[in-house]
């Protein structure tokens, strides 16, 4: 089975039909077919982080997806830990020419660990790092 990383970029865009992302996020949601998709706390932090100023409706909405994400069998929700944490601030301090969010770092060592290759955001760090960005 296919396994993708979900960044907070596609949770942002497939929660917000406006957003400049949502069809991209779309169609490459639809091209994974029979897929899982990984993510990690971390990511869904920033998610409900980034919609939190969008009003009541939108902050039940994200919520909801989060609930959601957390349910479904399709959804692995890596857990935020103290290791995580530490790999991705290595990550970090490893690439002082990059402006590579901690976040991003953390989402990036939580893929290599588990042989992830593929990512569900637009993101251009991701592409620096090797990956392949499916929202681009």
């Amino acid at each position: 089975m296919r396994r993708v990383f979900a960044d907070s970029v596609y949770w942002i865009a497939v929660t917000s039909p406006g957003d400049q992302w949502a069809e991209n996020a779309r169609i490459a949601y639809v091209s994974l077919g029979d897929s899982s998709v990984w993510t990690t706390e971390e990511v869904l932090t920033e998610f409900l982080a980034a919609l939190s100023a969008k009003g009541s409706r939108v902050r039940g909405l994200a919520a909801s997806v989060v609930e959601r994400v957390f349910r479904r069998k399709e959804f692995v929700v890596l857990p935020q830990t103290h290791h995580s944490f530490l790999k991705g601030l290595s990550l970090y301090k490893r690439r002082p020419d990059k402006r590579y969010s901690l976040v991003d770092c953390i989402s990036m060592e939580a893929m290599r660990a588990h042989g992830l290759l593929e990512a569900l955001t637009n993101d251009q760090h991701f592409a620096q790092e090797g990956f392949v960005a499916l929202m681009r």
